[in-house]
């Protein structure tokens, strides 16, 4: 049996309560409540990670309206999450079923994005993943950017998004990368519009880094760890949960567990992939397809651990998990990084982390995980997961804005010695420190 010895108490485990600043030191002017704030979203197309994070801001600014290039949110999801909430949405959302091809137009989202006038505003906070950093604003006006992850299929994964499209080097894959690389021209120019990014993880910290050649502070996004059941006696399945896109990589996960048909895996979630995902299963694997917000939460509750082998920017699903109490089994890259104590690095792990996305990787950390499950505790999961809870959240955002205005009228007024603020995230208050655990 290959037992961990676990690592000894580190610095920041110690330390954490005592070097979490406090918003009401913050030096940036504070900002009001009932300010009236343009939120620009690039599309909701459905209630995932980046729409709860819109969803969030909306509350912490009651005026907030909301401009979003498309908006498919059925009425049940506008009525729980954006009561009140106004919502401006572009001229091609109109289109005869847009909902069906909308992604195929973002050549033309850039050129729409700049047709929103946010002007009359106090501030703007883009929620970006693709255009809505690119929204024009006034010279004076503070312009704080939320960046869940840069254009993903506009640069580092680019060749993948092409070879998943069948996209070679014939008349429309030519096309697809010419169009490719004038948003990439674009992306890069709107880079330093706002006064001040923020990054959703430290992974999406360095991309934005090697991109656009700017730091970024963290401010993970908010999770509702008050709605989200706590359960410490576990079942003895393990669960999978994803939209089922190819880089997700639950196909490798699907095939770990054919291979030890003693163990029982659930996969939730419902796709185009799934019909392969289906035909590859082995009889100890359950599909569930998607299921309503309190059955998933009491699927991941009450799993032994959840296993997850894709590359996310952060992974909302996974600190939702630890929320529950539930460990993880994660591909030791991207978000994860962050949300994961993990097993022999941590003097109180809250999961595994493996470092490949290959069959035999995923293999060997579940019998890791089933060797020391017993050192990992439900309890310590729960409080690791509060380092994301919806009040850091909130006190993070108010205080980037207070930054951004400051930087804003720093930059208005030829103050350039203070325009370095945005890289000392470690001194800004609401910085995420970790809770001390127990």
């Amino acid at each position: 049996m290959r037992h961990v010895r676990q690592a000894k108490s580190t610095t920041m485990e110690r330390l954490a309560a005592k070097d979490a600043p406090s918003i009401s030191k913050a030096p940036f002017p504070a900002i009001d409540r009932n300010a009236r704030i343009a939120v620009v979203h690039d599309w909701c197309p459905n209630f995932r990670g980046g729409e709860r994070v819109l969803a969030r801001i909306c509350k912490i600014f009651p005026r907030a309206e909301v401009f979003t290039l498309f908006d498919f949110l059925p009425k049940e999801i506008k009525d729980e999450y954006f009561k009140d909430v106004v919502f401006h949405v572009s001229p091609i959302n109109r289109l005869p079923f847009v909902q069906k091809y909308y992604r195929s137009l973002f050549f033309l989202c850039p050129f729409m994005i700049e047709q929103f006038d946010v002007t009359g505003y106090d501030a703007v906070i883009s929620s970006s993943a693709a255009f809505s950093r690119g929204v024009l604003t006034r010279p004076d006006q503070p312009h704080l950017c939320y960046v869940h992850s840069p254009v993903r299929y506009a640069w580092d994964e680019q060749f993948s998004y092409l070879q998943q499209g069948g996209l070679g080097f014939g008349p429309k894959g030519l096309a697809f990368r010419y169009l490719l690389h004038n948003l990439r021209t674009w992306d890069t120019r709107t880079a330093h519009g706002p006064d001040l990014m923020l990054a959703n993880s430290n992974y999406v910290r360095s991309r934005i880094q090697r991109i656009y050649g700017r730091d970024a502070r963290v401010v993970h996004p908010p999770v509702a760890i008050q709605e989200l059941e706590y359960v410490a006696n576990k079942d003895d399945y393990y669960v999978t949960a994803a939209f089922h896109a190819p880089y997700k990589r639950t196909d490798l996960i699907i095939e770990a567990f054919s291979k030890t048909p003693s163990r029982r895996l659930v996969v939730v979630g419902d796709d185009v992939q799934s019909k392969h995902l289906r035909s590859i299963a082995g009889p100890n694997i359950i599909f569930t397809g998607y299921l309503p917000r309190h059955e998933y939460i009491d699927r991941i509750a009450k799993a032994r651990a959840m296993v997850f082998a894709g590359c996310e920017d952060f992974g909302i699903a996974l600190a939702e998990a630890q929320a529950c109490g539930t460990p993880l089994i994660a591909f030791g890259r991207g978000g994860a990084r962050d949300i994961v104590r993990p097993l022999g690095e941590s003097s109180h792990p809250t999961g595994v982390l493996f470092s490949s996305q290959t069959i035999e990787s995923i293999a060997d950390a579940i019998d890791l995980f089933e060797e020391n499950r017993l050192s990992i505790a439900p309890n310590v999961c729960r409080m690791n997961a509060t380092r994301f809870s919806e009040e850091r959240f909130d006190l993070a955002i108010f205080d980037a804005l207070g930054l951004a205005q400051s930087v804003q009228s720093a930059r208005e007024m030829g103050h350039n010695e203070f325009l370095g603020a945005e890289t000392s995230a470690r001194g800004i208050s609401g910085s995420l420190a970790e809770p001390a655990l127990p």
